[in-house]
């Protein structure tokens, strides 16, 4: 009998290893560090939903040192997070990155401004210093101060004074700039724990203002969609990230739960990442993970429309595909 238990649990562990053998691996690399910005692939990682699909994904967390564009063009990874604003000037720039999924729907990034500076309106940002992202993040910025026919050029009655802003909200808390660039599941509470209240602010999301442009979508190299073998690979994954996605919207204290566990920096805190994670369901809500064609054509625009050094010189053509998605979702 001992034997014949003894058998079985081989024949079992050898089955298992055998399917974890046969598991394709895939290589994500993520846009920034480990936080619930990234949820919905360590959600389905951590709830097996890439092992029932038969993969073994691998997540690269990314930081301030890490270009993702530069990490797929080597061959560091299979499919990046990256903001559309910095794919379309790659492609444009000969490395033909394709969005194969868009799990956000809509834009986090907003301008957060201290009211006391006598700023309720667009209109009042003239004459006045504002922190900007720069490296791709300031073209929403430039087309929204271009269609308001604010210039960028300096302090003046129609001009604003462009302040490069860091990744971190001093230049507000130090009274430098009237304005800084936050993400509203990040930055902005940054503010709000520094001691500021939400009273003391004004914000303008660029989504309301019509320059909202797509953020963290998946993007693969064009080259590998002619592979079969590839496409079967990333179909797979979409549909565990998607389901990852939505069980974090639905989930979202123990999505936050999840991230802190696969933070090996031990920088994220249960607060900040909960209150994140609550945000971002925000932004992912009202995606299938499938491209809206509007939003990808409200994104060129704004692109476009970016002043006089505009991130694309042209319509982009090939940029996305439904490809993966009529596969994965349907």
């Amino acid at each position: 009998m001992m034997n014949k238990l003894l058998s079985g649990a081989v024949a079992a562990f050898g089955l298992a290893a055998s399917a974890a053998l046969a598991a394709d691996e895939v290589t994500l690399q993520l846009k920034w560090v480990t936080q619930a910005q990234f949820a919905g692939y360590y959600v389905a990682k951590d709830k097996g939903f890439y092992e029932e699909e038969g993969l073994d994904v691998t997540i690269l967390p990314g930081g301030p040192d890490i270009a993702p564009t530069q990490v797929i063009a080597g061959g560091g990874a299979d499919v990046t997070v990256e903001w559309m604003p910095a794919a379309l000037a790659a492609r444009e720039k000969g490395l033909p990155l394709v969005n194969i999924a868009q799990p956000f729907k809509s834009s986090g990034m907003m301008l957060t401004c201290w009211k006391d500076a006598g700023i309720a309106a667009p209109d009042d940002l003239k004459n006045r210093t504002l922190g900007v992202w720069f490296f791709g993040n300031e073209f929403p910025f430039m087309s929204w101060m271009s269609q308001l026919g604010i210039n960028t050029d300096g302090k003046s009655e129609s001009g604003v004074e462009v302040l490069k802003q860091g990744f971190n909200v001093d230049p507000l808390l130090q009274r430098q700039a009237d304005c800084i660039s936050t993400m509203t599941y990040n930055e902005y509470w940054q503010v709000i724990d520094a001691g500021v209240t939400p009273e003391e602010l004004v914000t303008f999301k660029y989504e309301d203002q019509g320059v909202a442009t797509l953020e963290d979508g998946l993007y693969v190299l064009e080259e590998n969609l002619s592979d079969a073998a590839f496409t079967d690979k990333m179909e797979r994954f979409v549909r565990a990230s998607m389901k990852g996605w939505k069980y974090a919207e639905e989930h979202p204290d123990e999505a936050a739960e999840i991230v802190l566990e696969n933070d090996a920096t031990g920088a994220q805190t249960e607060e900040h990442q909960k209150r994140m994670m609550g945000e971002i369901a925000k932004l992912t809500a009202g995606s299938n993970g499938a491209l809206d064609p509007a939003d990808f054509n409200r994104t060129v625009e704004t692109l476009l429309a970016g002043g006089s050094d505009p991130v694309i010189t042209k319509q982009p053509d090939g940029a996305w595909t439904h490809q993966i998605t009529d596969a994965a979702l349907n």
